[in-house]
């Protein structure tokens, strides 16, 4: 579980970076409540997106945006509430959004990564 939880948090150091470079406002990493775990909340624009990471080292178990199907999708709404629940004043004038980063390579930081905006 060890070599899993450290490709999982390079996914997201990758993640960070990539959208740092990208002008995104990171507001909180690994978020929790009781519904769960946000992997990154970013201000962009006039949008504060919620991330999810997902990390693979190959596609040998499907490639990373599988993951995030209806049920998944549905928790990040819940916890993208939460958030805005437990965040109003980062709130004003904004709308949320679900997006998707997906790494894959053995080395995250050499592994090929895509971005979805705006899952619905």
């Amino acid at each position: 579980m060890a070599a899993k939880d450290d490709l999982g948090r390079a996914g997201e150091e990758q993640a960070v970076r990539y959208l740092t470079n990208l002008g995104y406002a990171v507001l909180d990493r690994n978020w929790r409540c009781t519904q769960g775990e946000i992997d990154i909340v970013a201000a962009h624009g006039s949008h504060i997106a919620v991330i999810e990471v997902k990390t693979r080292r190959s596609e040998s178990y499907g490639h990373p945006f599988e993951a995030v199907d209806t049920r998944k999708l549905r928790r990040l709404w819940q916890l993208a509430h939460a958030w805005a629940a437990d965040h109003p004043q980062l709130m004003r004038g904004m709308t949320i959004r679900i997006d998707a980063v997906g790494i894959i390579g053995p080395d995250p930081a050499k592994g090929t990564l895509e971005h979805l905006v705006g899952l619905s």
